[in-house]
């Protein structure tokens, strides 16, 4: 029969405790795309809905690793999010303000508004 999990972490040290929870944290805090929208309680085709896309557009989106700041930031927004870039230094953060909900200046379509 196994533990309660509140049983084996009573029997953690402090520092155990510690580690795991400051672990914990760090993995809520930095995920895919793919598991923000799980965490968010969102399935592929309700994003799609969201997003006027296929379910499929969807699927391929999360698993780029490089798109649009534009594309991301419809995104997130369909999640209920907002988009902050910043830039982290060894002496301090600053967010970056430059990225406006603009069109693309380029003449690659942003895969969010062409059809498919």
């Amino acid at each position: 029969m196994s533990n309660p999990f509140s049983t084996l972490r009573a029997k953690m040290s402090p520092a155990a405790q510690a580690e795991a929870r400051a672990l914990t944290e760090h993995l809520i805090g930095e995920m895919p795309l793919q598991e923000l929208r799980i965490a968010r309680q969102q399935t592929q085709e309700q994003l799609a809905q969201e997003l006027g896309i296929k379910q499929a557009a969807v699927s391929r989106l999360e698993r780029r690793t490089d798109m649009y700041v534009s594309t991301l930031r419809r995104m997130i927004q369909a999640m209920g999010g907002d988009l902050d870039i910043t830039a982290r230094f060894p002496d301090g953060v600053v967010r970056l303000n430059q990225f406006k909900e603009e069109k693309p200046k380029s003449s690659r379509a942003d895969p969010l508004t062409s059809p498919g």
